[in-house]
């Protein structure tokens, strides 16, 4: 398997926000005369009578005066939605923050190619703190090599610093190329001998020191966590570089590291985006009641549509020669005292509720406990034994469903020493500790279970293949002298160097790790938690050992957070046809903790890093702020648009007394049914987009309780099995491929025509306002602004001459905007009459802005008016409804049904809940489905996945099938740019498959949809 890259927005964002920093910098290739250091007598001869000398390329001077550089990167911070910068951090300091799993390697990486691109920069230093971010930086340069390559036509030298390999830094210095060194910090900032040589003059270094031939090139410093490598020796080391400028990557920075923060994707924006896993947390506590000597263990409740619900207990049970503890299904009613074969501790524990909606079970005695709890006096031993069982458990449901798509699932465990996992004998020999003990017992014990209740024949073969010993492995340091695995020595002084041969399969040899022919599912290590150690196909992380205040929340799980990839390299991502990202990409944390107290911490140090986002809706919040929609439209809030949104949302309860977001908000934006006052109607997804920037205390959705989640799996009823819903499946399955074939000249003709008559660009202005410093009163009017009274204004038109100094690449604007040819933009502005081209003297910027939405709307009509949709020799398998990979939780997004295919169905808004509650219960339904992602339409703007298929009687409908959409509004407002596409792609797609008695409809609630088949 080879990893594949694709180009995502969110990193080129990040990296055009570097580049920008500098626009208007020439492009120059600088060279210099590269010491030669002290050569013998006969090369120094030969070096003297050469008649150029050794030649070295560096980075060219910044030209740019400071004042320039400040406000390049104000405009940067202001179009990113950042406080601006009041002043310059250093020359030049900047700050990227992106969340963890997101891909700042890669980033950094682009932003190299992008930077020797415009401005000719070649030299780069990046600067780790460990080996494990050494390692895992330098395997990303060997696998984007190729796809760089692809891109920019040149690839990148790169190497690790060494002291002791100093031909490289030669060639650092005098090759034309773009050249990296990665160097540890602990490389010219330690008190080690090796530390000391990048300052000392070196013999074999021609009596010079390495760090002035590196500084001689102004290498442009990449600082990857930065939180983990500038200590006050650190600081001072990096000086001695005399870097051209310094960019920080990493998602926790410290706040006084924080220079000109430039672009932003924290946890918030990554979750909203879909751009790393969603976090399920099963947690495990223990419930101490007084006088309590029974023990019991809540495995977790079991729900059926058809069946009472039951719960899955461990408890005590006699045997001849003791006691052994064994897991049972009980129902309510079952008493413990039988079924522990008459254990006196077990008298009055008779189960009285089994609550799948809380997730709670109560005896007759009084006693309630949840899934997760454990009850009575338990060893530390038996309560890892837990964890590890619930890790395999988890694993299991996850790997059903994911086998047959290709996906590996792993799950780690992290310990703290390694003895508990593995320990040698008086002969040396490797022998089990605990913990591969009682893995090795679980894993069996649920491998037979997992066995015995899948009908799934390949998953049964692979897992069949897998010898339990093969399917685990320990990762930790190797003492040198012993061979054997020892636990990490990381002193106040000292790195974790000791941990390089550690880290080869799950750094080096990820490709491997991540194929099905690797048998390695489940890994222990010891150092595991640190920066620079993820696999994207973590899926399960389980902690067995004691809490560690120094260890995050967030640095725990920060672990397995990267989107998945399948056996072909392909990451699973929202560019993925057929999936629902977090239906799939979910990361299970088995917790030594209840749910409650993990995820409390958690949220807890999430909102610390948030604490700079907004985190009210208020006026204030609004003013100013530039919105643009689908067709490139903008709309600047001004003071009275302002009051107007803020007052919307007083009115419908979108914020509280404090201008603070409420649940109506949150519940309003997941059916994208927020009301907007009119001049927004057109902009209702911009404005959703900046309200998402507010942090809100209200619980975060991307952190969940695993234990209330009791639906694991949607089991097919037997309404899928009916001739009805058979008919309906066997007329619809038919897959498509579109075709769009406008004539490029008819398109030229209807823009042409559009621009002359409704093309109309305002004149660029600047407004003057005038005020004093009034009255203060409180330190806080002064810090939010109110300190200053206005007291006049005016606005005064922009002299064209002034305009028309700047220079516009009007073609190629216009061109990045429309993704239109050069050849047909240039037919455009030609074909326009003269005043028409004169509007752009006035005001080149909305000249832009406001052609580019006039030709989007021709093209966007041209698209659907001449695509056509023809049926391919292909079909969608069955398989798509048994590899559903939906979850929920009874009683809150899913809920029994009678009609659907599904024992369950788990919806995602309220307006899809109602909506299948009035199917479910209509007469004039016969069966229903919610029709899974991986049922989808091709279109020019994206895969489109219809929400329902449905069968009515035909008695009491002159429609018999029916594939409809619900959307929370029907007003053509609200229905417009890439969503409407998408439904008109859809009807012509159905056209073409169309047989009698079936129609295709868009809906906003089920009387609308008695109207269309009656």
């Amino acid at each position: 398997m080879k990893l594949k890259f694709k180009h995502q927005q969110f990193q080129t964002d990040a990296v055009q926000c570097v580049v920008d920093c500098f626009d208007g910098q020439p492009s120059v290739v600088s060279r210099f005369t590269l010491d030669p250091g002290k050569q013998p007598a006969i090369e120094q001869m030969m070096w003297e009578t050469q008649a150029t000398p050794h030649t070295g390329i560096k980075n060219n001077q910044i030209e740019l005066m400071p004042p320039q550089v400040l406000a390049n990167i104000q405009k940067v911070q202001i179009h990113r939605g950042l406080k601006p910068s009041g002043k310059l951090e250093g020359q030049y300091n900047l700050t990227i923050e992106m969340e963890t799993g997101t891909g700042k390697t890669y980033t950094y990486i682009k932003s190299m190619f992008e930077l020797n691109k415009k401005y000719g920069w070649s030299k780069f230093i990046i600067v780790i703190p460990s080996i494990a971010i050494r390692e895992g930086v330098f395997k990303t340069f060997q696998l984007t090599e190729d796809h760089f390559m692809a891109e920019y036509g040149k690839k990148a030298r790169y190497f690790i610093y060494n002291s002791r390999q100093l031909h490289q830094i030669e060639s650092f210095a005098s090759d034309p190329g773009i050249n990296v060194m990665i160097i540890n910090s602990q490389a010219f900032a330690a008190r080690g001998k090796d530390a000391r040589r990048i300052h000392m003059e070196l013999d074999e270094f021609q009596s010079r020191r390495p760090i002035d031939v590196i500084a001689s090139t102004h290498p442009i410093l990449i600082i990857d966590e930065p939180q983990s490598v500038e200590g006050e020796k650190t600081k001072e080391g990096l000086k001695e570089f005399k870097p051209l400028f310094t960019v920080r990557y990493s998602a926790t920075h410290r706040k006084d590291q924080e220079f000109n923060k430039i672009y932003r994707l924290d946890a918030l924006d990554a979750y909203n985006r879909k751009l790393v896993k969603k976090i399920n947390v099963k947690g495990i506590s223990v419930k101490g009641m007084a006088g309590t000597e029974a023990y019991l263990y809540v495995e977790g409740l079991d729900l059926s549509h058809k069946q009472a619900p039951a719960v899955r207990i461990e408890l005590e049970q006699k045997t001849k020669t003791g006691s052994k503890r064994v897991t049972r299904r009980m129902k309510a009613g079952d008493d413990l005292y039988r079924l522990s074969n008459n254990l006196e501790v077990y008298k009055g524990y008779t189960l009285t509720e089994i609550n799948g909606v809380r997730s709670t079970i109560s005896f007759t005695n009084g006693i309630t406990l949840s899934a997760g709890e454990v009850l009575g006096d338990i060893d530390e031993l038996s309560f890892r034994r837990i964890q590890i069982r619930e890790t395999i458990k988890s694993h299991f449901e996850k790997e059903r469903v994911l086998f047959h798509q290709g996906i590996k699932v792993l799950s780690l465990f992290f310990i703290d020493e390694v003895a508990k996992y593995r320990q040698y004998d008086s002969d040396g020999k490797e022998v089990s500790g605990a913990y591969m003990r009682i893995f090795e017992e679980e894993y069996a014990n649920v491998m037979s279970d997992e066995v015995k209740h899948t009908e799934q024949q390949l998953y049964i073969q692979y897992l069949d293949s897998i010898q339990v010993q093969q399917t685990h492995k320990g990762y930790f340091s190797i003492d040198k002298k012993s061979s054997r695995f020892v636990d990490s020595k990381v002193a106040a002084r000292e790195t974790d160097s000791d941990d390089a041969d550690a880290y080869d399969l799950i750094m080096k040899d990820k490709e491997r790790l991540l194929s099905f022919k690797e048998p390695t599912r489940f890994i222990f290590s010891h150092s595991a938690l640190k920066e620079g150690w993820d696999n994207p196909n973590v899926f399960q992380i389980c902690t067995l050992k004691h809490s560690d205040s120094m260890m995050k929340k967030r640095q725990e799980v920060g672990r397995g957070l990267r989107l998945c990839v399948n056996q072909y390299g392909d990451r699973i991502d929202a560019s993925m046809p057929g999936i629902d990202v977090h239906d799939i990409n979910v990361l299970t944390i088995v917790a030594s903790e209840s749910y409650d107290s993990f995820a409390r911490q958690l949220q807890s140090e999430i909102a610390s890093i948030l604490s700079d986002r907004p985190q009210k809706a208020d006026v204030t919040f609004f003013l100013g702020h530039l919105l643009i929609n689908d067709l490139g439209e903008t709309l600047q809030i001004d003071e009275s648009l302002a009051k107007k949104l803020n007052k919307s949302f007083i009115r419908s309860n979108y914020i509280n007394d404090d201008d603070e977001l409420t649940h109506d908000y949150y519940e309003a934006a997941a059916n994208n049914h927020v009301v907007l006052p009119e001049e927004f109607h057109a902009y209702r997804q911009a404005v959703m987009d900046w309200v998402a920037t507010i942090y809100s205390d209200l619980p975060a959705d991307w952190i969940n309780n695993d234990r209330t989640n009791n639906i694991k799996q949607l089991q097919l009823s037997p309404n899928f099995y009916t001739p009805e819903f058979q008919e309906l499946w066997n007329r619809i399955r038919y897959k498509t491929t579109y075709t769009v074939n406008f004539d490029s000249a008819e398109l030229v003709q209807q823009c042409v025509y559009e621009l002359d008559t409704k093309l109309t660009v305002p004149e660029a202005y600047y407004r003057v306002e005038h005020g004093g410093l009034g009255a203060i009163r409180t330190k806080e009017q002064l810090q939010i602004g109110e300190g200053f009274e206005l007291h006049e204004t005016y606005t005064q038109t922009v002299e064209p001459r002034a305009a028309s100094k700047v220079k516009y690449d009007l073609i190629g604007k216009l061109v990045n905007e429309t993704r239109l040819t050069r050849k047909t933009i240039v037919n455009m502005i030609r074909g326009i009459q003269p005043e028409t081209f004169l509007l752009f003297r006035k005001n080149p910027e909305a000249f832009i802005i406001r052609a580019s939405r006039l030709i989007n709307e021709q093209k966007a009509t041209a698209i659907i008016k001449q695509i056509t949709y023809d049926v391919v020799n292909e079909t969608f398998d069955s398989a798509i409804f048994t590899m559903n990979p939906k979850s929920g939780q009874a009683g809150l997004n899913a809920m029994s049904v009678n009609r659907h295919i599904y024992d369950y169905i788990v919806t995602d808004s309220e307006i899809e809940k109602k909506f299948a509650q009035e199917l479910d219960v209509s007469k004039e339904v016969c069966v229903f489905a919610k029709l899974p992602k991986g049922f989808f339409i091709p279109t020019p703007v994206g895969d489109y996945n219809p929400d329902w298929a449905i069968v009515f009687n035909k008695e009491l409908s002159k429609v018999m099938y029916l594939v409809a959409e619900t959307k929370g509004s029907m007003s053509s407002m609200d229905i417009r740019g890439t969503e409407n596409a998408k439904i008109q792609c859809a009807r012509k797609h159905f056209e073409k498959i169309n047989t009698t008695h079936f129609k295709y409809e868009v809906v906003d609630h089920y009387e609308m949809l008695l109207e269309l088949i009656r």
